[in-house]
């Protein structure tokens, strides 16, 4: 009974006091529905960026990396002389040795879901006395196309007209721009080994990263082998996907067991965009989070004002037998019921701003505005929402609880 007359003096306060009731409402609708749209923001550019490493890049890589030459002499003991004292980079092949053996194994792992061999080169486009730089992959391209998508990137040509011939190239929108070239034109390529080929252009893509529309193409992989004067069986590249890409790290230490090749992982690539991410995220959580604490000093200020005003009444209930627990329910009340209302309101006006932004088209190769609706970040704004609500009204219940009946009605 007691509890029900407790939720009485709750919304007879609330009622009673309307305006500063939808003040306070107010506040907390603009503090959640802000969260909710900012961290749905991040969350979509965050998406959106490891979409785009992922378009060429895959989870995981293994390759054979630079090695450094070693003393040919080793000292014996501590006065030994050693007979290399300025190492470097050694000109050893960077070829995987038997890398089908170690594909197939790779493939059998059960968290591996695609692995794809390339053939990675550095080059020269020339047409006339123009010359680009860039870079040449030689790939199965219906393998690669599996991985990375490449189809749903070429603005002219088919993959089909790449795979088996060895006198075809895709090239990227940007070279084919820059060298004024279309499809069923030649170019010119030439090797980082002083290899020259004259290849006919079978596809444009445009992924929208310009340092790869700039710089990159695709060859048969036999073709690539040409270039860097290597036979049928060298590969210096093995690409892996895996379910989950937050856990490539993990897999990637797995598959270190498996070869003595380097193995690397996505983040590890990208760790200073990744790291540039976290500090913008930090950023964005900050300013929603101070925005929401601000609003929950509206139900601060409002209850700590209620309390002052009805110190009598308090002190009255005490004296008729309310225990402390009972005032600080009847307070806590209040501000739950402010705070689920305001948060109710926050989702709404957050949704529709998340509504409104997703339809903007942002043109080129981003499309649509990177946001979307997510689940999980409704019911992380309503949690923190009301959390942040009921320790604001926690406070001045608390101290409406210590009220002395006796003290108040000798004043």
């Amino acid at each position: 009974m007691k509890k029900n007359v407790n939720v009485d003096i709750a919304l007879t306060h609330i009622i009673t006091r309307r305006r500063q009731t939808l003040i306070a409402i107010l506040g907390v609708t603009l503090g959640v529905s802000i969260y909710l749209f900012i961290n749905s923001l991040v969350s979509g550019f965050t998406n959106f960026s490891v979409e785009e490493m992922f378009k060429s890049s895959p989870h995981i890589k293994i390759y054979h990396d630079d090695e450094i030459s070693t003393s040919l002499i080793l000292p014996k003991d501590s006065a030994g002389v050693v007979a290399i004292i300025n190492p470097q980079i050694t000109t050893l092949s960077k070829k995987i040795v038997d890398p089908e053996a170690l594909l197939e194994r790779i493939k059998q792992e059960p968290y591996v879901v695609k692995a794809i061999e390339q053939v990675s080169f550095d080059l020269f486009y020339n047409r006339g006395q123009a010359q680009l730089n860039g870079s040449g992959s030689g790939v199965d391209i219906f393998e690669y196309d599996a991985m990375f998508k490449t189809g749903k990137t070429l603005v002219a040509g088919r993959l089909e007209d790449l795979q088996n011939n060895l006198n075809a190239i895709i090239i990227g929108s940007g070279i084919a721009e820059k060298l004024n070239l279309a499809i069923d034109d030649n170019i010119t390529i030439t090797s980082a080994f002083g290899v020259v080929k004259r290849l006919k252009i079978v596809g444009i893509f445009t992924s929208g990263v310009t340092t790869i529309d700039n710089s990159k193409s695709y060859v048969n992989i036999s073709t690539a082998q040409q270039f860097v004067k290597k036979g049928p069986s060298f590969v210096n590249d093995i690409y892996i996907n895996i379910p989950d890409p937050d856990k490539s790290d993990i897999y990637a230490a797995r598959l270190r067991q498996l070869t003595s090749y380097t193995v690397e992982d996505w983040k590890a690539i990208n760790a200073d965009a990744l790291s540039s991410n976290k500090t913008r995220n930090a950023l964005m959580n900050a300013i929603s989070l101070s925005i929401l604490i601000v609003a929950a000093f509206g139900i601060y200020n409002i209850l700590s004002s209620t309390i002052s005003q009805k110190i009598n009444d308090i002190a009255i209930l005490k004296a008729i037998g309310f225990s402390g627990s009972n005032v600080v329910w009847i307070f806590l009340i209040e501000a739950i019921f402010m705070g689920l209302a305001g948060i109710f309101m926050g989702l709404i006006v957050g949704g529709i701003f998340i509504a409104i932004m997703s339809n903007v088209y942002m043109g080129g190769h981003i499309g649509y505005f990177p946001i979307k609706f997510e689940g999980r970040l409704f019911a992380s704004s309503s949690a923190l929402g009301l959390f942040i609500t009921i320790c604001a009204g926690y406070f001045p219940a608390k101290k409406a609880a210590d009220v002395d009946p006796v003290e108040i009605f000798r004043k």
